[in-house]
């Protein structure tokens, strides 16, 4: 274990993954900022994960799932309760009919690239998107006009009570970067996913280099972000509204808005959580003044902030 965590951490009766007290979360987030998690545990298979709910309910302590970090912003405070990292749950079984069954932790990247490698396509959108099958799931992620709707055909949930459910695509409920998950006390397990069998393996690893590249082209790569802040309304992008009110470059403390993609918040060095909620009602107060648009945060906040966030919904 690394250094800052706790020498003493309370092992749960059932499970090898110990719990620890106040671990900082900030090096586990794509933005690199925020607080500690009160509790912190690093489930690595199912039944640690039930142990892990299990003894967080017996405790009345609420729980937060953590995958890779990015897409999210953590309070400077910290997050009370006990917070679940299942960036280690990462088994994955592939089928011959084009089914691919997927844990929460694995990385959207790897999985993209182990299936363009078998020749399946309809998961090349998804090798620039830093975060994980959980994360994608309950956030409906997407990227090059395809999203995680088009192809999860079921996804499996663990219950606050310790019991397993499967819900169907219909059952998400899916739209826009949005799932009946999301602000549910249900955790992710798996995903099956359903993709396109037959095609050239070579075409389709062409296909997702491109996706690759040209995400990397178009988004600022050389500082740290949580991605794309706000959701995009109709008929212009959100970057494109913030460019033309003349934000780029805007920054509070160490954010500021990236000038090579005006949707990005960048840790420019040491930035705080509030630094970014800074930023952020400026832009959208700004946004607003100049087109009467209020822009929508895409990013999810997690934790205790110095401020009420209530503002900027």
């Amino acid at each position: 274990m690394t250094d800052d965590l706790d020498r003493s951490p309370i092992r749960i009766l059932g499970t090898e993954s110990p719990v620890y007290r106040q671990v900082p979360l900030a090096r586990m987030t794509t933005l690199r900022v925020g607080g500690p998690a009160q509790w912190y545990v690093t489930p690595r298979h199912l039944d640690d994960l039930h142990a892990a709910v299990s003894w967080a309910n017996s405790e009345g302590f609420p729980i937060t799932l953590l995958g890779a970090g990015s897409n999210l912003l953590i309070g400077d405070k910290g997050v009370p309760g006990l917070v679940v990292c299942t960036r280690y749950l990462r088994e994955t079984t592939f089928a011959e009919d084009g089914r691919v069954r997927v844990a929460a932790g694995v990385p959207l990247p790897k999985l993209a690239w182990q299936i363009a490698d078998r020749g399946w396509s309809g998961f090349e959108w998804a090798v620039g998107i830093p975060g994980t099958v959980g994360g994608a799931v309950v956030m409906n992620a997407g990227a090059h006009r395809n999203c995680t709707a088009d192809v999860v055909e079921r996804v499996e949930v663990l219950s606050p009570g310790g019991s397993l459910e499967t819900l169907s695509s219909g059952d998400l409920q899916y739209s826009y970067r949005h799932s009946v998950l999301q602000g549910s006390d249900r955790t992710v397990v798996s995903a099956t996913f359903t993709l396109e069998v037959g095609d050239d393996p070579q075409q389709v690893k062409t296909r997702t280099e491109t996706h690759l590249k040209q995400r990397h082209a178009s988004q600022p790569y050389h500082r740290p972000s949580c991605g794309s802040v706000f959701r995009n309304p109709t008929p212009q992008a959100a970057g494109w509204l913030i460019e033309q009110s003349g934000l780029k470059g805007y920054s509070v403390g160490g954010a500021c808005v990236a000038r090579e993609h005006a949707n990005f918040i960048l840790n420019c060095g040491q930035a705080s959580a509030d630094d970014v909620v800074s930023v952020i009602r400026h832009v959208r107060q700004t946004v607003f003044d100049r087109w009467n648009v209020w822009l929508e945060p895409e990013v999810k906040f997690l934790g205790e902030f110095s401020r009420s966030l209530e503002d900027l919904w």
